[in-house]
């Protein structure tokens, strides 16, 4: 069982910055991804950064350009740089953890943490 424990979420005015990180317990596989999710309410939930464990990344359209995903000094370690923020980013943004084993495939979340972007 993974636990993903996230940090770094707040309040910052339109045009700020904030750094979002996610650590998960265990061991990291060569085969997981590593990755953010946001959702506001009525919305479904949408991909906003993931990378692997070779550093292969992949953006949501909204946000190329803006924010930049990339690894720690330790593997299991994440973190989501989002300059430029705009009231459009204000969303709970939920880092997950997808691996694939020879046997099943998992889906890891975890709790969620708060961005709210003022104009």
């Amino acid at each position: 069982q993974v636990q993903l424990v996230e940090s770094g979420g707040g309040l910052v005015q339109a045009g700020g910055s904030l750094r979002l990180s996610c650590t998960a317990s265990g061991r990291i596989v060569t085969t997981d991804t590593m990755g953010w999710y946001r959702q506001t309410p009525g919305k479904q939930r949408e991909l906003v950064a993931t990378i692997t464990t070779v550093g292969r990344t992949n953006y949501g359209d909204s946000v190329k350009g803006r924010f930049t995903i990339f690894r720690g000094n330790s593997e299991n370690t994440v973190y989501l740089q989002m300059n430029s923020l705009q009231p459009e980013d204000t969303a709970v943004y939920y880092c997950n953890l997808y691996r694939i084993t020879i046997l099943q495939k998992y889906d890891y979340w975890g709790q969620g943490t708060q961005v709210t972007v003022s104009s």
